[in-house]
Protein backbone atom coordinates (compact mmCIF):
# COMPACT_ATOMS: atom_id res chain seq x y z
CA UNK A 1 0.00 0.00 0.00
CA UNK A 2 1.52 3.30 -1.09
CA UNK A 3 1.34 6.56 0.82
CA UNK A 4 -1.45 8.23 -1.30
CA UNK A 5 -3.76 5.21 -0.80
CA UNK A 6 -2.95 5.08 2.92
CA UNK A 7 -3.70 8.80 3.23
CA UNK A 8 -6.98 8.44 1.33
CA UNK A 9 -8.21 5.58 3.53
CA UNK A 10 -7.25 7.34 6.76
CA UNK A 11 -9.01 10.53 5.59
CA UNK A 12 -12.16 8.54 4.88
CA UNK A 13 -12.00 6.84 8.28
CA UNK A 14 -11.68 10.20 9.98
CA UNK A 15 -14.33 12.00 7.94
CA UNK A 16 -17.12 9.43 8.14
CA UNK A 17 -16.41 7.52 11.36
CA UNK A 18 -14.17 9.46 13.75
CA UNK A 19 -14.85 13.15 13.10
CA UNK A 20 -18.25 13.14 14.83
CA UNK A 21 -16.48 11.95 17.99
CA UNK A 22 -13.83 14.68 17.75
CA UNK A 23 -14.71 16.05 21.20
CA UNK A 24 -13.71 12.70 22.72
CA UNK A 25 -10.39 12.86 20.91
CA UNK A 26 -9.82 16.35 22.32
CA UNK A 27 -10.47 15.03 25.83
CA UNK A 28 -8.03 12.17 25.19
CA UNK A 29 -5.53 14.73 23.88
CA UNK A 30 -5.92 16.78 27.06
CA UNK A 31 -5.34 13.63 29.13
CA UNK A 32 -2.28 12.87 26.98
CA UNK A 33 -0.82 16.16 28.21
CA UNK A 34 -1.26 14.74 31.70
CA UNK A 35 0.62 11.58 30.69
CA UNK A 36 3.42 13.61 29.08
CA UNK A 37 3.60 16.04 31.99
CA UNK A 38 3.66 13.25 34.57
CA UNK A 39 6.42 11.41 32.68
CA UNK A 40 8.55 14.56 32.37
CA UNK A 41 7.96 15.40 36.04
CA UNK A 42 9.30 12.00 37.08
CA UNK A 43 12.53 12.62 35.16
CA UNK A 44 12.89 16.22 36.32
CA UNK A 45 12.31 15.34 40.02
CA UNK A 46 15.41 13.17 40.04
CA UNK A 47 17.52 16.33 39.70
CA UNK A 48 16.41 17.88 43.04
CA UNK A 49 16.08 14.40 44.58
CA UNK A 50 19.78 13.68 44.10
CA UNK A 51 20.91 17.20 45.00
CA UNK A 52 18.59 17.97 47.94
CA UNK A 53 18.22 14.53 49.50
CA UNK A 54 21.54 12.75 48.89
CA UNK A 55 23.98 15.67 48.57
CA UNK A 56 22.51 18.44 50.77
CA UNK A 57 20.41 16.03 52.92
CA UNK A 58 17.53 18.52 53.17
CA UNK A 59 15.01 17.05 55.68
CA UNK A 60 12.04 18.91 54.21
CA UNK A 61 12.82 17.77 50.69
CA UNK A 62 13.15 14.18 51.91
CA UNK A 63 9.42 14.37 52.57
CA UNK A 64 8.20 16.61 49.73
CA UNK A 65 10.06 15.10 46.75
CA UNK A 66 8.80 11.50 47.31
CA UNK A 67 5.26 12.92 47.58
CA UNK A 68 5.79 14.80 44.34
CA UNK A 69 7.03 11.61 42.65
CA UNK A 70 3.92 9.74 43.84
CA UNK A 71 1.75 12.59 42.50
CA UNK A 72 3.56 12.51 39.14
CA UNK A 73 3.06 8.75 38.77
CA UNK A 74 -0.60 9.10 39.83
CA UNK A 75 -1.29 11.84 37.29
CA UNK A 76 0.38 9.79 34.57
CA UNK A 77 -1.47 6.58 35.47
CA UNK A 78 -4.94 8.13 35.84
CA UNK A 79 -4.58 10.22 32.69
CA UNK A 80 -3.52 7.16 30.70
CA UNK A 81 -6.39 5.08 32.10
CA UNK A 82 -9.10 7.60 31.24
CA UNK A 83 -7.59 8.34 27.81
CA UNK A 84 -7.57 4.64 26.98
CA UNK A 85 -11.13 4.22 28.25
CA UNK A 86 -12.37 7.03 26.01
CA UNK A 87 -10.61 5.75 22.90
CA UNK A 88 -11.64 2.13 23.50
CA UNK A 89 -15.28 3.29 23.58
CA UNK A 90 -14.66 5.39 20.47
CA UNK A 91 -13.06 2.43 18.65
CA UNK A 92 -15.97 0.14 19.57
CA UNK A 93 -18.42 2.75 18.29
CA UNK A 94 -16.53 2.94 14.99
CA UNK A 95 -16.58 -0.87 14.81
CA UNK A 96 -20.35 -0.89 15.47
CA UNK A 97 -21.03 1.65 12.71
CA UNK A 98 -18.80 -0.15 10.20
CA UNK A 99 -20.38 -3.52 10.99
CA UNK A 100 -23.86 -2.01 10.58
CA UNK A 101 -22.85 -0.53 7.22
CA UNK A 102 -21.36 -3.84 6.17
CA UNK A 103 -24.53 -5.69 7.24
CA UNK A 104 -26.68 -3.19 5.34
CA UNK A 105 -24.51 -3.60 2.26
CA UNK A 106 -24.78 -7.39 2.32
CA UNK A 107 -28.55 -7.28 2.86
CA UNK A 108 -29.08 -4.76 0.05
CA UNK A 109 -26.69 -6.40 -2.39
CA UNK A 110 -28.08 -8.47 -5.23
CA UNK A 111 -27.96 -12.24 -4.94
CA UNK A 112 -25.14 -12.77 -7.43
CA UNK A 113 -22.81 -10.27 -5.74
CA UNK A 114 -23.17 -12.00 -2.37
CA UNK A 115 -23.03 -15.54 -3.74
CA UNK A 116 -19.91 -14.81 -5.81
CA UNK A 117 -17.84 -14.71 -2.59
CA UNK A 118 -17.72 -17.40 0.08
CA UNK A 119 -19.65 -16.56 3.24
CA UNK A 120 -16.45 -17.17 5.24
CA UNK A 121 -14.81 -14.22 3.48
CA UNK A 122 -17.65 -11.94 4.61
CA UNK A 123 -17.32 -13.24 8.17
CA UNK A 124 -13.61 -12.42 7.97
CA UNK A 125 -14.49 -8.83 7.00
CA UNK A 126 -16.82 -8.54 10.00
CA UNK A 127 -14.38 -9.95 12.52
CA UNK A 128 -10.75 -9.78 11.38
CA UNK A 129 -10.61 -6.71 9.14
CA UNK A 130 -12.74 -4.52 11.38
CA UNK A 131 -10.68 -5.59 14.41
CA UNK A 132 -7.63 -4.10 12.66
CA UNK A 133 -9.52 -0.82 12.32
CA UNK A 134 -10.42 -1.00 16.01
CA UNK A 135 -6.75 -1.35 16.95
CA UNK A 136 -5.90 1.61 14.74
CA UNK A 137 -8.49 3.86 16.38
CA UNK A 138 -7.94 2.76 19.98
CA UNK A 139 -4.19 2.16 20.16
CA UNK A 140 -2.94 4.07 17.13
CA UNK A 141 -4.67 7.38 17.84
CA UNK A 142 -3.79 7.29 21.56
CA UNK A 143 -0.16 6.36 20.96
CA UNK A 144 0.43 9.04 18.38
CA UNK A 145 -0.93 11.70 20.77
CA UNK A 146 0.49 10.37 24.02
CA UNK A 147 3.91 9.37 22.72
CA UNK A 148 4.40 12.48 20.57
CA UNK A 149 3.62 14.80 23.49
CA UNK A 150 5.72 12.74 25.90
CA UNK A 151 8.67 12.77 23.53
CA UNK A 152 8.41 16.53 22.98
CA UNK A 153 8.30 17.27 26.71
CA UNK A 154 11.17 14.88 27.49
CA UNK A 155 13.32 16.29 24.68
CA UNK A 156 12.62 19.80 25.98
CA UNK A 157 13.72 18.66 29.45
CA UNK A 158 16.87 17.13 27.99
CA UNK A 159 17.74 20.40 26.24
CA UNK A 160 17.00 22.26 29.47
CA UNK A 161 19.48 20.04 31.32
CA UNK A 162 22.20 20.05 28.67
CA UNK A 163 21.78 21.06 25.05
CA UNK A 164 25.01 19.37 23.90
CA UNK A 165 23.99 15.95 25.20
CA UNK A 166 20.43 16.46 23.93
CA UNK A 167 21.73 17.16 20.43
CA UNK A 168 23.76 13.96 20.56
CA UNK A 169 20.70 11.95 21.71
CA UNK A 170 18.60 13.34 18.83
CA UNK A 171 20.60 11.20 16.39
CA UNK A 172 18.30 8.26 17.25
CA UNK A 173 15.11 9.88 15.89
CA UNK A 174 15.84 10.07 12.13
CA UNK A 175 17.32 6.55 12.27
CA UNK A 176 14.12 5.27 13.91
CA UNK A 177 12.03 6.99 11.23
CA UNK A 178 13.97 5.24 8.46
CA UNK A 179 13.43 1.86 10.12
CA UNK A 180 9.71 2.54 10.58
CA UNK A 181 9.14 3.56 6.97
CA UNK A 182 10.78 0.39 5.66
CA UNK A 183 8.95 -1.99 7.99
CA UNK A 184 5.57 -0.27 7.60
CA UNK A 185 5.33 -1.02 3.89
CA UNK A 186 6.30 -4.63 4.45
CA UNK A 187 3.71 -5.02 7.20
CA UNK A 188 0.89 -3.66 5.02
CA UNK A 189 1.65 -6.29 2.37
CA UNK A 190 1.85 -9.15 4.88
CA UNK A 191 -1.39 -8.04 6.57
CA UNK A 192 -3.24 -8.16 3.25
CA UNK A 193 -1.96 -11.69 2.64
CA UNK A 194 -2.93 -12.70 6.17
CA UNK A 195 -6.48 -11.40 5.69
CA UNK A 196 -6.91 -13.66 2.65
CA UNK A 197 -5.70 -16.65 4.65
CA UNK A 198 -8.08 -15.80 7.52
CA UNK A 199 -10.94 -15.66 4.99
CA UNK A 200 -9.95 -19.06 3.60
CA UNK A 201 -9.71 -20.50 7.12
CA UNK A 202 -13.15 -19.17 8.07
CA UNK A 203 -14.63 -20.55 4.84
CA UNK A 204 -13.03 -23.96 5.40
CA UNK A 205 -14.24 -24.23 9.01
CA UNK A 206 -17.77 -23.21 7.97
CA UNK A 207 -17.88 -25.89 5.27
CA UNK A 208 -16.31 -28.53 7.51
CA UNK A 209 -18.93 -28.04 10.24
CA UNK A 210 -21.86 -27.87 7.80
CA UNK A 211 -20.64 -30.88 5.83
CA UNK A 212 -19.78 -33.08 8.82
CA UNK A 213 -22.32 -35.79 7.92
CA UNK A 214 -21.07 -35.94 4.34
CA UNK A 215 -17.46 -36.12 5.55
CA UNK A 216 -18.27 -39.03 7.83
CA UNK A 217 -20.38 -41.05 5.38
CA UNK A 218 -17.67 -40.79 2.72
CA UNK A 219 -14.96 -41.44 5.32
CA UNK A 220 -12.97 -38.34 4.43
CA UNK A 221 -12.00 -37.36 7.97
CA UNK A 222 -8.30 -37.85 7.24
CA UNK A 223 -8.50 -35.86 4.01
CA UNK A 224 -10.25 -32.95 5.71
CA UNK A 225 -7.85 -33.16 8.64
CA UNK A 226 -4.92 -32.87 6.25
CA UNK A 227 -6.61 -29.90 4.56
CA UNK A 228 -7.16 -28.24 7.92
CA UNK A 229 -3.49 -28.72 8.84
CA UNK A 230 -2.35 -27.10 5.60
CA UNK A 231 -4.70 -24.11 5.95
CA UNK A 232 -3.88 -23.62 9.61
CA UNK A 233 -0.17 -23.95 8.92
CA UNK A 234 -0.49 -21.29 6.24
CA UNK A 235 -2.38 -19.10 8.72
CA UNK A 236 0.33 -19.67 11.31
CA UNK A 237 3.05 -18.74 8.81
CA UNK A 238 1.32 -15.49 7.89
CA UNK A 239 0.77 -14.60 11.55
CA UNK A 240 4.43 -15.36 12.19
CA UNK A 241 5.40 -13.03 9.37
CA UNK A 242 3.29 -10.25 10.85
CA UNK A 243 4.81 -10.86 14.26
CA UNK A 244 8.34 -10.99 12.89
CA UNK A 245 7.91 -7.77 10.91
CA UNK A 246 6.36 -6.06 13.92
CA UNK A 247 9.20 -6.96 16.27
CA UNK A 248 11.93 -6.53 13.66
CA UNK A 249 12.31 -2.94 14.80
CA UNK A 250 13.04 -4.04 18.38
CA UNK A 251 16.63 -5.30 17.97
CA UNK A 252 17.45 -2.39 15.66
CA UNK A 253 16.12 0.10 18.18
CA UNK A 254 17.86 -1.68 21.05
CA UNK A 255 21.21 -1.50 19.26
CA UNK A 256 20.68 2.17 18.40
CA UNK A 257 19.70 2.90 21.99
CA UNK A 258 22.72 1.04 23.33
CA UNK A 259 25.05 3.03 21.08
CA UNK A 260 23.45 6.32 22.09
CA UNK A 261 23.56 5.53 25.84
CA UNK A 262 27.15 4.27 25.63
CA UNK A 263 28.19 7.45 23.84
CA UNK A 264 26.16 9.52 26.30
CA UNK A 265 27.83 7.95 29.37
CA UNK A 266 31.29 8.38 27.84
CA UNK A 267 30.69 12.01 26.95
CA UNK A 268 28.98 12.73 30.29
CA UNK A 269 31.96 11.31 32.16
CA UNK A 270 34.22 13.77 30.35
CA UNK A 271 31.85 16.67 31.08
CA UNK A 272 31.48 15.79 34.80
CA UNK A 273 35.25 15.48 35.10
CA UNK A 274 35.65 18.88 33.45
CA UNK A 275 33.05 20.42 35.81
CA UNK A 276 30.63 21.19 32.97
CA UNK A 277 27.86 19.01 34.47
CA UNK A 278 26.78 17.96 37.95
CA UNK A 279 25.85 14.44 38.99
CA UNK A 280 22.23 15.41 39.72
CA UNK A 281 21.85 16.79 36.18
CA UNK A 282 23.30 13.53 34.87
CA UNK A 283 20.69 11.35 36.63
CA UNK A 284 17.82 13.60 35.53
CA UNK A 285 19.05 13.68 31.94
CA UNK A 286 19.64 9.92 31.87
CA UNK A 287 16.15 9.25 33.21
CA UNK A 288 14.60 11.58 30.64
CA UNK A 289 16.50 9.86 27.84
CA UNK A 290 15.55 6.38 29.06
CA UNK A 291 11.90 7.39 29.38
CA UNK A 292 12.06 8.85 25.86
CA UNK A 293 13.07 5.43 24.53
CA UNK A 294 9.54 3.99 24.89
CA UNK A 295 7.72 6.72 22.91
CA UNK A 296 10.49 6.68 20.28
CA UNK A 297 10.08 2.91 19.87
CA UNK A 298 6.29 3.26 19.80
CA UNK A 299 6.35 6.05 17.22
CA UNK A 300 8.90 4.11 15.17
CA UNK A 301 6.41 1.23 14.81
CA UNK A 302 3.13 3.14 14.91
CA UNK A 303 3.01 3.41 11.15
CA UNK A 304 2.77 -0.41 11.10
CA UNK A 305 -0.45 -0.11 13.11
CA UNK A 306 -1.74 2.46 10.65
CA UNK A 307 -0.82 0.26 7.67
CA UNK A 308 -2.59 -2.73 9.25
CA UNK A 309 -5.72 -0.72 10.09
CA UNK A 310 -5.80 0.88 6.65
CA UNK A 311 -5.42 -2.52 4.96
CA UNK A 312 -8.39 -3.86 6.95
CA UNK A 313 -10.46 -0.73 6.26
CA UNK A 314 -9.66 -0.95 2.54
CA UNK A 315 -11.09 -4.48 2.31
CA UNK A 316 -14.21 -3.43 4.25
CA UNK A 317 -14.67 -0.34 2.07
CA UNK A 318 -14.40 -2.50 -1.05
CA UNK A 319 -17.50 -4.40 0.09
CA UNK A 320 -19.34 -1.29 1.26
CA UNK A 321 -18.61 0.53 -2.01
CA UNK A 322 -19.87 -2.33 -4.18
CA UNK A 323 -22.98 -0.95 -5.80
CA UNK A 324 -26.00 -3.23 -6.02
CA UNK A 325 -26.82 -4.05 -9.63
CA UNK A 326 -30.47 -4.72 -8.80
CA UNK A 327 -32.05 -1.70 -7.15
CA UNK A 328 -34.98 0.68 -7.36
CA UNK A 329 -35.15 3.33 -10.04
CA UNK A 330 -35.50 6.94 -8.95
CA UNK A 331 -39.08 6.92 -10.25
CA UNK A 332 -40.09 3.49 -8.91
CA UNK A 333 -43.78 3.15 -8.06
CA UNK A 334 -45.47 0.60 -5.85
CA UNK A 335 -46.72 -2.51 -7.60
CA UNK A 336 -50.49 -2.43 -7.94
CA UNK A 337 -51.95 -5.90 -8.45
CA UNK A 338 -55.55 -6.22 -9.59
CA UNK A 339 -55.73 -9.39 -11.70
CA UNK A 340 -52.27 -10.89 -11.09
CA UNK A 341 -51.35 -11.50 -14.73
CA UNK A 342 -47.66 -12.38 -15.23
CA UNK A 343 -45.93 -12.02 -18.59
CA UNK A 344 -42.40 -12.72 -19.81
CA UNK A 345 -41.60 -10.97 -23.11
CA UNK A 346 -38.55 -12.03 -25.14
CA UNK A 347 -36.56 -12.70 -21.97
CA UNK A 348 -32.91 -13.80 -22.18
CA UNK A 349 -30.61 -14.39 -19.24
CA UNK A 350 -26.99 -15.47 -18.83
CA UNK A 351 -25.30 -15.97 -15.50
CA UNK A 352 -22.24 -13.78 -15.00
CA UNK A 353 -18.96 -15.22 -16.29
CA UNK A 354 -20.79 -17.80 -18.41
CA UNK A 355 -21.05 -17.83 -22.18
CA UNK A 356 -24.04 -20.13 -22.64
CA UNK A 357 -27.40 -18.42 -21.94
CA UNK A 358 -29.47 -20.03 -19.18
CA UNK A 359 -32.72 -19.06 -20.94
CA UNK A 360 -33.31 -17.69 -24.44
CA UNK A 361 -36.24 -15.74 -25.87
CA UNK A 362 -38.68 -16.84 -23.18
CA UNK A 363 -42.28 -15.75 -23.76
CA UNK A 364 -44.82 -16.76 -21.12
CA UNK A 365 -48.24 -15.43 -20.20
CA UNK A 366 -49.85 -16.60 -16.97
CA UNK A 367 -53.39 -15.43 -16.41
CA UNK A 368 -54.08 -14.04 -12.95
CA UNK A 369 -55.48 -16.53 -10.48
CA UNK A 370 -54.29 -19.58 -12.45
CA UNK A 371 -51.49 -22.08 -11.98
CA UNK A 372 -48.67 -22.58 -14.50
CA UNK A 373 -46.21 -25.45 -14.15
CA UNK A 374 -42.70 -25.44 -15.52
CA UNK A 375 -41.60 -28.90 -16.62
CA UNK A 376 -38.26 -30.02 -18.02
CA UNK A 377 -35.04 -31.84 -17.36
CA UNK A 378 -32.62 -30.61 -14.69
CA UNK A 379 -30.66 -27.62 -15.92
CA UNK A 380 -33.32 -26.69 -18.48
CA UNK A 381 -33.78 -23.21 -16.95
CA UNK A 382 -36.89 -23.62 -14.81
CA UNK A 383 -35.37 -22.23 -11.59
CA UNK A 384 -33.84 -19.36 -13.54
CA UNK A 385 -37.28 -18.32 -14.78
CA UNK A 386 -38.65 -18.36 -11.23
CA UNK A 387 -35.68 -16.39 -9.86
CA UNK A 388 -36.23 -13.60 -12.39
CA UNK A 389 -39.75 -12.81 -11.19
CA UNK A 390 -38.78 -11.47 -7.70
CA UNK A 391 -35.71 -9.85 -9.34
CA UNK A 392 -33.08 -12.01 -7.69
CA UNK A 393 -31.55 -11.49 -11.12
CA UNK A 394 -32.46 -9.16 -13.99
CA UNK A 395 -32.88 -10.38 -17.58
CA UNK A 396 -30.07 -9.73 -20.04
CA UNK A 397 -32.74 -8.83 -22.58
CA UNK A 398 -36.51 -8.55 -22.56
CA UNK A 399 -38.96 -7.54 -19.86
CA UNK A 400 -41.23 -9.08 -17.26
CA UNK A 401 -44.64 -7.61 -16.46
CA UNK A 402 -47.16 -8.04 -13.66
CA UNK A 403 -50.53 -6.59 -14.65
CA UNK A 404 -48.75 -4.72 -17.47
CA UNK A 405 -46.33 -3.10 -14.98
CA UNK A 406 -42.67 -3.66 -15.78
CA UNK A 407 -41.14 -5.12 -12.64
CA UNK A 408 -38.04 -2.94 -13.18
CA UNK A 409 -40.24 0.14 -12.79
CA UNK A 410 -41.79 -0.84 -9.45
CA UNK A 411 -40.10 -0.81 -6.05
CA UNK A 412 -38.38 -3.99 -4.96
CA UNK A 413 -40.21 -3.84 -1.64
CA UNK A 414 -43.66 -3.75 -3.21
CA UNK A 415 -42.69 -6.43 -5.77
CA UNK A 416 -41.40 -8.92 -3.22
CA UNK A 417 -44.16 -8.08 -0.77
CA UNK A 418 -46.59 -9.65 -3.26
CA UNK A 419 -44.60 -12.83 -3.89
CA UNK A 420 -44.14 -15.94 -1.72
CA UNK A 421 -41.44 -18.51 -2.45
CA UNK A 422 -41.13 -22.11 -1.35
CA UNK A 423 -37.78 -23.33 -2.59
CA UNK A 424 -36.07 -26.70 -2.82
CA UNK A 425 -33.20 -25.12 -0.87
CA UNK A 426 -34.93 -24.60 2.47
CA UNK A 427 -33.59 -21.83 4.68
CA UNK A 428 -34.49 -22.00 8.36
CA UNK A 429 -32.99 -20.03 11.24
CA UNK A 430 -31.62 -21.28 14.54
CA UNK A 431 -34.74 -20.17 16.38
CA UNK A 432 -38.12 -21.52 17.44
CA UNK A 433 -40.65 -23.08 15.10
CA UNK A 434 -42.95 -20.13 15.73
CA UNK A 435 -40.25 -17.55 14.90
CA UNK A 436 -39.36 -19.31 11.65
CA UNK A 437 -42.96 -19.37 10.47
CA UNK A 438 -43.69 -15.83 11.67
CA UNK A 439 -40.70 -14.60 9.65
CA UNK A 440 -43.19 -14.08 6.81
CA UNK A 441 -45.34 -11.81 8.95
CA UNK A 442 -43.88 -10.55 12.22
CA UNK A 443 -47.27 -9.27 13.34
CA UNK A 444 -49.09 -12.57 12.84
CA UNK A 445 -51.17 -13.84 15.73
CA UNK A 446 -50.86 -17.31 17.22
CA UNK A 447 -54.14 -18.31 15.56
CA UNK A 448 -52.85 -17.21 12.13
CA UNK A 449 -49.61 -19.15 12.61
CA UNK A 450 -51.44 -22.29 13.72
CA UNK A 451 -53.90 -22.03 10.83
CA UNK A 452 -51.02 -21.72 8.35
CA UNK A 453 -49.47 -24.83 9.88
CA UNK A 454 -52.73 -26.73 9.53
CA UNK A 455 -52.92 -25.83 5.85
CA UNK A 456 -49.31 -27.02 5.42
CA UNK A 457 -49.93 -30.32 7.24
CA UNK A 458 -47.37 -29.24 9.83
CA UNK A 459 -49.42 -28.72 13.00
CA UNK A 460 -49.52 -32.42 13.89
CA UNK A 461 -45.76 -32.95 14.06
CA UNK A 462 -45.14 -29.50 15.58
CA UNK A 463 -47.42 -30.25 18.52
CA UNK A 464 -45.43 -33.43 19.19
CA UNK A 465 -42.14 -31.52 19.49
CA UNK A 466 -40.75 -31.08 23.06
CA UNK A 467 -41.85 -27.44 23.36
CA UNK A 468 -44.33 -27.47 20.48
CA UNK A 469 -44.12 -24.11 18.64
CA UNK A 470 -41.41 -22.87 21.02
CA UNK A 471 -39.00 -25.70 20.15
CA UNK A 472 -35.58 -24.57 18.94
CA UNK A 473 -34.92 -26.30 15.62
CA UNK A 474 -31.13 -25.76 15.37
CA UNK A 475 -29.04 -24.33 12.56
CA UNK A 476 -31.04 -24.55 9.32
CA UNK A 477 -33.53 -26.85 11.08
CA UNK A 478 -31.00 -29.60 11.81
CA UNK A 479 -33.32 -31.15 14.41
CA UNK A 480 -36.12 -31.64 11.85
CA UNK A 481 -36.56 -34.13 9.03
CA UNK A 482 -36.50 -33.01 5.41
CA UNK A 483 -40.26 -33.26 5.08
CA UNK A 484 -40.81 -31.35 8.32
CA UNK A 485 -38.54 -28.54 7.18
CA UNK A 486 -40.40 -28.41 3.85
CA UNK A 487 -43.77 -28.10 5.56
CA UNK A 488 -42.55 -25.29 7.84
CA UNK A 489 -41.33 -23.51 4.71
CA UNK A 490 -44.76 -23.97 3.12
CA UNK A 491 -46.48 -22.74 6.29
CA UNK A 492 -44.32 -19.61 6.14
CA UNK A 493 -45.41 -18.98 2.55
CA UNK A 494 -49.06 -19.58 3.46
CA UNK A 495 -48.79 -17.09 6.32
CA UNK A 496 -47.45 -14.39 3.98
CA UNK A 497 -50.70 -14.68 1.96
CA UNK A 498 -49.54 -13.08 -1.30
CA UNK A 499 -51.28 -12.92 -4.70
CA UNK A 500 -48.31 -14.59 -6.45
CA UNK A 501 -46.89 -17.94 -5.34
CA UNK A 502 -43.61 -19.48 -6.52
CA UNK A 503 -43.11 -23.18 -5.78
CA UNK A 504 -39.68 -24.51 -6.67
CA UNK A 505 -39.93 -28.31 -6.32
CA UNK A 506 -41.93 -27.64 -3.18
CA UNK A 507 -43.04 -31.25 -2.55
CA UNK A 508 -39.83 -33.08 -3.45
CA UNK A 509 -39.00 -33.86 0.20
CA UNK A 510 -42.40 -35.22 1.22
CA UNK A 511 -43.64 -38.77 1.55
CA UNK A 512 -46.85 -39.80 -0.23
CA UNK A 513 -49.11 -39.18 2.77
CA UNK A 514 -47.66 -35.77 3.59
CA UNK A 515 -47.58 -34.79 -0.07
CA UNK A 516 -51.29 -35.45 -0.39
CA UNK A 517 -51.95 -33.21 2.62
CA UNK A 518 -49.69 -30.49 1.29
CA UNK A 519 -51.20 -30.72 -2.19
CA UNK A 520 -54.60 -30.06 -0.68
CA UNK A 521 -53.14 -27.17 1.31
CA UNK A 522 -51.52 -25.76 -1.81
CA UNK A 523 -54.83 -26.00 -3.65
CA UNK A 524 -56.37 -23.86 -0.92
CA UNK A 525 -53.38 -21.55 -0.88
CA UNK A 526 -53.30 -21.04 -4.65
CA UNK A 527 -57.02 -20.63 -5.14
CA UNK A 528 -57.59 -17.43 -7.13
CA UNK A 529 -53.84 -16.70 -6.97
CA UNK A 530 -51.21 -16.66 -9.66
CA UNK A 531 -48.96 -19.65 -9.13
CA UNK A 532 -45.78 -20.68 -10.91
CA UNK A 533 -44.64 -24.14 -9.87
CA UNK A 534 -41.70 -26.42 -10.59
CA UNK A 535 -41.86 -30.10 -9.69
CA UNK A 536 -40.57 -33.39 -11.03
CA UNK A 537 -43.59 -35.17 -9.54
CA UNK A 538 -46.51 -35.04 -11.92
CA UNK A 539 -48.89 -35.02 -8.96
CA UNK A 540 -47.73 -31.46 -8.32
CA UNK A 541 -48.32 -30.16 -11.84
CA UNK A 542 -51.05 -32.35 -13.25
CA UNK A 543 -53.78 -29.99 -12.05
CA UNK A 544 -52.09 -26.89 -13.44
CA UNK A 545 -54.11 -24.71 -15.80
CA UNK A 546 -51.07 -24.42 -18.05
CA UNK A 547 -47.96 -26.59 -18.37
CA UNK A 548 -44.86 -25.03 -19.89
CA UNK A 549 -42.15 -27.32 -21.30
CA UNK A 550 -38.65 -25.93 -20.89
CA UNK A 551 -35.76 -27.48 -22.80
CA UNK A 552 -32.21 -26.11 -22.99
CA UNK A 553 -33.37 -22.67 -21.88
CA UNK A 554 -36.21 -22.37 -24.37
CA UNK A 555 -39.97 -22.69 -24.11
CA UNK A 556 -40.69 -25.50 -26.55
CA UNK A 557 -44.34 -26.28 -25.87
CA UNK A 558 -47.26 -25.06 -23.79
CA UNK A 559 -50.61 -26.63 -22.98
CA UNK A 560 -52.66 -28.67 -20.55
CA UNK A 561 -51.72 -32.09 -19.29
CA UNK A 562 -54.03 -33.91 -21.70
CA UNK A 563 -53.02 -31.79 -24.70
CA UNK A 564 -49.30 -32.24 -24.11
CA UNK A 565 -49.71 -35.97 -23.46
CA UNK A 566 -51.18 -36.25 -26.95
CA UNK A 567 -48.96 -33.81 -28.83
CA UNK A 568 -45.60 -33.42 -27.01
CA UNK A 569 -42.90 -36.11 -27.28
CA UNK A 570 -40.83 -34.39 -24.56
CA UNK A 571 -43.76 -34.38 -22.17
CA UNK A 572 -44.63 -37.98 -23.04
CA UNK A 573 -41.05 -38.98 -22.24
CA UNK A 574 -41.14 -37.16 -18.87
CA UNK A 575 -44.53 -38.64 -18.09
CA UNK A 576 -43.38 -42.17 -18.95
CA UNK A 577 -40.32 -41.85 -16.73
CA UNK A 578 -42.48 -40.60 -13.85
CA UNK A 579 -44.94 -43.47 -14.29
CA UNK A 580 -42.14 -46.03 -14.37
CA UNK A 581 -40.58 -44.46 -11.26
CA UNK A 582 -43.87 -44.62 -9.42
Amino acid sequence: MNIPILKKILQRLFKFYVKKHFSKILIALFLSFGVAGGTAAIAWLLDPAVKKIFVEQDRTMMFLIPLAIVAAFSIKGLSLYFARTILIKLANEVVRVMQIELSSCVLKSDVHTVESKHSGKYISHFLYDISLVSQLVSSGVLNIMKDSLTLIVLVALMFYQNWKLASFAMIMMPLAAIVAKSLGRRLGKVTTQSAKVVGNLTAFLSEMIKGLRMIKIYQQENFEFDRSKKIMEEHMNKQNKIGFVTIRATPIMEVLTGIIIAGFIYWTGIMVAAGEMQINNFFSFLTAMMLAYQPIRSLATINMLFYQGAAGAERVFTVIDTEAKIKDNNSSNNLNIKEGNVEFKNVDFSYPKTEIPAIKNVNIFIEGGTTAALVGHSGAGKSTIINLLPRFYDPSNGNIFIDKQNIKDVSLFSLRKNISLVSQDIILFDDTVRANIAYANMEATNDQIQKACEFAAASEFIEKLPQSYETLIGENGIRLSGGQKQRISIARAILKDTPIILLDEATSSLDAESEEKVQNAILNLTKNKTTLVIAHRLSTIIRANKIIIVNQGKIVETGTHNDLLKNSNIYKNLYSKQISTN
